[in-house]
């Protein structure tokens, strides 16, 4: 079974920002100054994401894009036509 793309870059997003964030946690500065570790955790996942995770989030937006535009054959009078159950 293949995962959708978008749920892989979410939890890859997420790990990037989560695993930071329990590393900074360790030491007991971020402890006291837990908005500090937030923020440094933010801008480390942004790292992350912005160096790693490009073919990810490429995968996830050709998906995106995709399902946006499927539907895009078809004229307005079958628009029409299917939502007015005829």
């Amino acid at each position: 079974m293949k995962l959708p793309p978008l749920l892989v870059y979410t939890v890859l997003r997420l790990l990037a920002f989560v695993v930071p964030l329990g590393i900074l946690w360790l030491f007991p500065v971020f402890r006291e100054y837990w908005w500090l570790a937030a923020l440094f955790a933010a801008l480390i996942g942004m790292s992350i994401s912005l160096l790693f995770l490009r073919a990810p989030l490429s995968r996830a937006s050709r998906e995106i894009y995709a399902k946006r535009n499927r539907d895009r054959g078809r004229t307005d009078e079958d628009a029409e036509d299917s939502a007015s159950g005829v």
